[in-house]
């Protein structure tokens, strides 16, 4: 018996580290496109970006639960997990990041994480574990969110446009410059509200299976010491996430980046009031895709656009899989 709980309080230990690691991850593989337009453009410096982003990060990942409790409790019952379960679930969700990123492909951590929680879920409990009702809005915010984030982006460009199209070159430059700084501020603010809280839900469901805290609120301090993790994650890196958004889809300038931010940044606001997670890196590449096409569309490279999606597509099947696939393996080791 004491080897049973000394197990059980180890796994309990790696989902805590694991959750603190997932954060930190995120926060280099995916807060990064929060800053890469303002950094493309040169709105900031890449030091300056990487403090508005970690400052208002944490910021927003202070405003609110919804997306958290829904990560936590709203795909799979966790009555029905393990704290194992717990651990696969982000080691399936982190394989992939990691392996994306070491292309420098910007890949959606939500339904990475949505997709490793899916596939333990369907090995302790099969389709009776799933949270349908939770699952469905997400898997409709897959297409929603691209959508969304090209139209706005377009729709905001062509606004920026008319309201500038009579000023002198030098004044509209200066103007949509200082706006883009605001924007980007907005953009970093609206990925912690969204995004930040997502390790917040697996670092609360495991507290909930393994203490049996209560399933319909996140801890302050949760919320603070993941915040603050994720944060210092995009000080530590980004920089080719930052690149490929920023720099290689299309040539950007300060009115187009101020467009896609305000577009993706709203539409990652409004799926947070709603406590659906949504991607940022769907929301800012798609929005970029849209301001791209209002200016240029011969501009894109389509190449790498359709690289991404491509990887966007394979994001769920994979991390399912490999979910799945690191649960089998825990419960092997652990019997």
């Amino acid at each position: 018996m004491p080897d049973a709980v000394d197990a059980a309080f180890l796994v309990f230990v790696a989902a805590v580290g694991m959750s603190y690691v997932y954060a930190f991850v995120g926060g280099f593989t995916d807060a990064a496109n929060a800053i890469a337009t303002s950094v493309g453009t040169r709105a900031f410096t890449p030091g300056q970006a990487v403090l508005v982003a970690g400052i208002f990060e944490l910021l927003g990942a202070l405003t609110g639960t919804a997306v958290a409790l829904t990560i936590g409790t709203g795909v799979v019952r966790p009555e029905l997990l393990t704290q194992g379960a717990v651990v696969a679930a982000l080691a399936g969700a982190m394989t992939w990041s990691l392996l994306t990123y070491r292309f420098g492909i910007p890949v959606s951590e939500t339904h990475g994480l949505i997709g490793g929680i899916l596939g333990v879920g369907l090995f302790y409990a099969g389709t009776g574990g799933i949270v349908w009702g939770g699952v469905v809005p997400v898997l409709l915010a897959i297409i929603a969110s691209p959508a969304l984030g090209v139209i706005g982006g377009m729709v905001m460009l062509v606004v920026v446009r008319m309201v500038f199209s009579r000023t002198p070159r030098g004044t509209g430059l200066a103007w949509t410059r200082n706006l883009q700084r605001l924007s980007a501020i907005y953009m970093a603010f609206s990925h912690g509200r969204n995004d930040a809280q997502k390790p917040m839900g697996v670092l609360t469901l495991a507290l909930v299976v393994y203490l049996g805290f209560p399933s319909d609120e996140v801890p302050l301090w949760v919320i603070f010491s993941i915040g603050a993790v994720a944060a210092m994650g995009v000080a530590v890196g980004g920089w080719r996430i930052i690149r490929t958004l920023g720099m290689r889809i299309t040539g950007l300038d300060s009115a187009q980046g101020f467009a896609a931010e305000m577009s993706a940044a709203t539409v990652l606001q409004l799926a947070s009031q709603a406590g659906i997670p949504v991607s940022t890196t769907h929301t800012i590449t798609s929005a970029i895709v849209g301001v791209g096409a209002v200016s240029n569309w011969r501009s894109i490279r389509w190449t790498l656009v359709m690289e991404i999606v491509s990887s966007w597509i394979l994001t769920l099947p994979a991390t399912i899989v490999l979910g799945f696939l690191y649960a089998a393996l825990l419960r092997g080791i652990l019997g």
